[in-house]
């Protein structure tokens, strides 16, 4: 037994871990998808680059005192209190992503597929920067794959939240919008007890879609990441389960570390 749930491991949405299991994810969808892509098609992985400010960064608060520093140096009034000064940069935040490119018709961007993280789904920058790049795909003539294996946060993907009512209760959604019916959506929903799926994604008209097993992928980067060494099993989730997943979570758990020890 090499990966302790049937689907995704909720533990991996730390967010200590996330972005690296963000980077691998991407990495082995490509690699998953590129054979049978051969030999017209070239899945290539993309960066989109944003600004990301303090407003939704939390720094490591040191005081400094003034001696030595450098800069203009605030007059306090007679009667004010001495502040703490904390100065925090923009950092240069770069999200990647799974282009398909034709290279038969000069290497035009028949699909995009992404990945969600937890910037995408928060008020701020990296929120701007999906949902630009998601209108200006869907006002493209290619196909739009969304995934979205992430419990908290907000909606961000393609497909209004309101028309979700009649799925019930998931955990993650993956969304597919084929160009041109951008009005009918593919969708996958899955519980933390479901494995996750099998995707069906589009080409340029005329050739069969291709399979993307995300389950498979998931549980390569847990395996090449060797997660299972580095996640705190012991702690509670974070982001938090309910009482009822996280007992059920803790039951997946001791039956993977019996099987592993045997």
């Amino acid at each position: 037994m090499q990966y302790p749930f049937p689907g995704m491991d909720p533990y991996l949405e730390h967010p200590t871990l996330w972005e690296g299991v963000h980077a691998r994810l991407i990495v082995a969808i490509a690699n998953q998808l590129q054979p049978r892509l051969d030999p017209r098609y070239i899945a290539s992985v993309e960066e989109r680059v944003f600004l990301e400010g303090p407003q939704r960064r939390i720094p490591d608060v040191g005081i400094q005192k003034f001696k030595g520093a450098t800069g203009p140096r605030p007059q306090p009034a007679s009667d004010s209190d001495t502040a703490v000064i904390v100065e925090v940069e923009d950092q240069e935040i770069r999200e990647a992503r799974v282009e398909i490119l034709d290279s038969a018709n000069d290497m035009r961007l028949v699909a995009l597929i992404e990945v969600v993280s937890p910037t995408n789904k928060i008020a701020g920058p990296g929120r701007v920067s999906y949902r630009a790049k998601q209108k200006e795909t869907l006002a493209r003539d290619c196909h739009l794959v969304e995934i979205d294996l992430l419990r908290r946060g907000r909606h961000v993907l393609a497909i209004e939240k309101w028309r979700l009512r009649g799925l019930g209760r998931f955990d993650s959604l993956c969304c597919v919008s084929r160009w041109p019916h951008r009005n009918r959506f593919e969708l996958y929903a899955r519980t933390l007890r479901q494995r996750l799926p099998r995707l069906n994604i589009p080409l340029a008209e005329g050739d069969p879609d291709v399979m993307l097993d995300v389950q498979a992928a998931f549980e390569q980067v847990y395996t090449e990441g060797r997660y299972a060494r580095r996640i705190r099993y012991d702690e509670k989730c974070r982001p938090r389960l309910s009482a009822e997943d996280q007992a059920w979570a803790d039951e997946q758990i001791a039956a993977f570390r019996t099987e592993r020890e045997e």
